[in-house]
């Protein structure tokens, strides 16, 4: 079964910081269009993953959170 974006992203931040990674990074997702439909409980998942470069734009205005995760991310 396919994850979404902001599963992916909240299940390597909840990973790294269980191994003790610093997850202290985030980003300004303010910038992509789609950033209000991003859900409560992955924002800070989807900020960090976005500051570490593991979720990038799918465009240079948009996210899509509710997207299927590609094996390259």
């Amino acid at each position: 079964d396919a994850i979404t974006r902001e599963q992916f992203a909240s299940i390597m931040y909840r990973y790294a910081s269980y191994k003790g990674y610093d997850v202290t990074a985030t980003a300004d997702l303010n910038s992509y269009t789609d950033a209000g439909s991003i859900s409560s409980w992955a924002v800070a998942s989807m900020q960090w993953a976005n500051a570490e470069g593991l979720i990038s734009g799918r465009t240079t205005t948009t996210l899509a959170p509710d997207g299927s995760t590609t094996r390259a991310e």
